[in-house]
């Protein structure tokens, strides 16, 4: 049998908070601990994980760390050397734009690759807009799918959100999915289009932050009743 390592280097998956929350609302001192720990970090975006590296210790030495960009146009074997560090013994840190690294992100490309070079992974406790949207969504939170973007195209988009409520249905699956925030309002007329008057629509919107929204109503009692959600975060959620 395999023996687990138990050195202290690891990468570290450090969550963001979804907005301006105050970072002691969301994340817990440790994660700050570990932060402020970590000189090398693997990162979505470098100038707004500076922001947030700043916002939770005022006094780290930001100029003293290295950054390295993570987007879809960065290939393995740049993700592969980014790692060095950590290989060396050195910990890492992940930061994604918002919320959960790994989660709906291009961090699960490192954490793959960690994983394959059998490096010590560790998940941080922080927000993840799609678990908390399930948990206050009253629907199913045994059975749930995360399907990300709908296809823009009108006809495309009406015949994905037909499956997604039929799955919602034959399965019993609450079905989640999100929007660019410039189109939101148009993702709702769809949904209240396409979908059945007694389908249950959960829109969440600005989670964790001021002015958050969290509502379920069913299909036909949305109509007439909507709120502006333009370019607001949100998470859509149907179910039966």
């Amino acid at each position: 049998m395999a023996t687990l390592s138990m050195d202290n280097s690891a990468l570290y998956l450090l969550p963001v908070t979804l907005g301006d929350t105050p970072w002691e609302r969301v994340l817990p001192l440790f994660n700050k601990n570990i932060l402020s720990s970590i000189r090398h970090f693997i990162v979505e975006d470098v100038r707004s994980a500076r922001r947030f590296l700043k916002k939770v210790d005022n006094d780290i030495d930001i100029d003293s760390l290295t950054f390295y960009p993570l987007n879809r146009h960065t290939s393995p074997e740049d993700i592969s050397g980014y790692l060095r560090p950590l290989e060396e013994g050195q910990s890492m840190g992940v930061i994604s734009e918002a919320g959960c690294p790994a989660i709906a992100d291009p961090g699960a490309d490192v954490v793959a690759i960690a994983q394959r070079k059998r490096l010590k992974v560790v998940p941080l406790v922080g927000p993840s807009s799609i678990i908390l949207s399930v948990m206050a969504s009253g629907f199913n939170g045994q059975s749930f799918a995360f399907n990300g973007y709908l296809p823009i195209e009108p006809a495309e988009r009406a015949k994905k959100l037909k499956q997604l409520e039929q799955r919602a249905y034959t399965e019993h699956q609450t079905q989640v999915f999100i929007e660019t925030p410039y189109r939101n309002n148009r993702m709702v007329e769809d949904i209240l289009l396409h979908c059945r008057p007694q389908t249950k629509l959960c829109i969440a919107a600005n989670i964790t932050c001021e002015g958050e929204f969290i509502y379920t109503r069913t299909v036909k009692d949305w109509k007439g009743h909507t709120p502006d959600l333009t370019k607001i975060p949100c998470i859509f959620l149907i179910y039966f």
